[in-house]
């Protein structure tokens, strides 16, 4: 069986051109690729507590799922903001050019819950802080993040560790 790394299509110029989109929808459609993926995802945190997986808009939300149903246990979605139909706490964070926000439902995390941030990308880390920075709110603790892809140059990865987090990913690309 082909790697993960080798299931994932690269499509240059998009969005926008001098961008190396990793596109995964390659790999989500191959029932033992993915299987391997998420397996592989959630086998570095075996042995330690998780109550909730937290899973990244949008394709964290297929990931997490997939991790949550396997564990057994609440899947919880950090959306962008306005896109939750609940109370919600928001985390702003750095585009570019710019701010956004990521919300999650005030409800979401119990204080002192395990929780497992789950994504297909890591690249600036940007959104994975906020999400962290909201399950922290909460008084949750982030046991790790688990990403498919690192794109490494960007500093997500130094980022997320100097937040004290243990950082999971499957795969590396360079560039972006």
């Amino acid at each position: 069986m082909q790697g993960i790394k080798d299931k994932i299509r690269t499509i240059p110029d998009y969005p926008k051109p001098g961008i190396m989109f990793r596109d995964i929808t390659t790999l989500l459609q191959d029932a033992r690729g993915f299987r391997k993926t998420v397996d592989e995802m959630v086998q570095p945190f075996a042995g330690t507590r998780i109550d909730k997986v937290v899973g990244i808009e949008a394709r964290g939300f297929i990931l997490g799922g997939a991790i949550a149903h396997q564990l057994s246990i609440g899947f919880v979605p950090v959306r962008k903001r306005g896109k939750l139909p609940s109370k919600t706490l928001a985390q702003e964070y750095q585009l570019e050019y710019g701010t956004d926000a990521m919300e999650i439902h005030i409800d979401a995390i119990q204080p002192g819950e395990q929780v497992l941030v789950v994504d297909d990308l890591i690249a600036t880390g940007g959104t994975a802080e906020a999400a962290i920075k909201l399950i922290r709110a909460h008084k949750g603790v982030v046991i790790g993040c688990s990403f498919i892809i690192d794109l490494p140059e960007l500093g997500g990865r130094r980022r997320l560790e100097a937040l004290d987090v243990k950082v999971l990913s499957l795969c590396e690309f360079e560039g972006h």
